[in-house]
């Protein structure tokens, strides 16, 4: 579960980023987090995972009183999140298999949990084929799909899609949205910043629309034009 409870969060440039936002998301909901650059969704994705401390309100997520959270306790937090990046992240020198076996190194896992697991994830998404694989060898879409085989391969409550289709085609788009809704209908709350308001309108799901900091809308039924974005 992820709250927010008329949460503010204001830089030291003067930039107030989000202003008295009050949100709830339940466990197992998809969400779509839209609304124009500088609108406050990086910020307040941002509060989710710890990389920004709220200047006053409360973020809860998994239980986690973010604003009472040790430093010690950010890594158990982050944990049960994967995390999609617009842009991979992948390592070029690391094959598909240890792209995606690299956050299980991070937290610790046996090299006989890492064998078992790895090629399954990677199975989900298509690429089993291409284990050995590096990510120049490979399409734009496949290096997301890698991302997402990274951000699953934990076994993550939540994860969180920051503009996942943002550096691919309309349809590998389509795919990459298919594969989160699927791993959302066994359970995984999943959240998605997105601009793309095709994908939106096709996937139908809750929209929370941010607008200069502050939640204007939350909707199941979305009725937004791309060009309000």
């Amino acid at each position: 579960m992820i709250e927010f409870r008329d949460v503010h969060k204001s830089y030291e440039t003067g930039v107030e980023a989000l202003r008295g936002v009050n949100v709830k998301i339940d466990d197992g909901e998809f969400v779509f987090i839209v609304g124009a650059s500088g609108a406050g969704k990086s910020t307040f994705m941002k509060l989710i995972t710890r990389e920004e401390v709220a200047t006053s309100g409360e973020v809860i997520v998994s239980n986690f009183k973010l604003s009472k959270l040790k430093r010690r306790q950010i890594p158990y937090l982050r944990r049960s999140m994967g995390i999609v990046f617009q842009d991979f992240r992948l390592i070029n020198t690391m094959s598909v298999f240890d792209n995606a076996a690299f956050a299980m190194r991070v937290v610790g896992a046996s090299q006989r949990d890492i064998r078992r697991r790895v090629p399954y994830i990677l199975g989900l998404v298509g690429l089993q084929h291409k284990s050995k694989h590096y990510p120049p060898e490979l399409s734009g879409g496949e290096q997301q799909r890698v991302g997402l085989a990274r951000a699953l391969v934990n076994n993550p409550s939540l994860i969180i899609a920051d503009e996942p289709t943002g550096n691919i085609d309309p349809e590998m788009s389509k795919e990459i949205m298919e594969l989160l809704v699927e791993i959302n209908r066994h359970g995984t709350t999943v959240l998605v910043v997105t601009h793309d308001m095709e994908l939106v309108r096709r996937f139908d799901r809750r929209v929370i629309r941010i607008e200069d900091g502050l939640v204007t809308s939350d909707t199941k039924e979305p009725e937004v034009e791309i060009s309000e974005i």
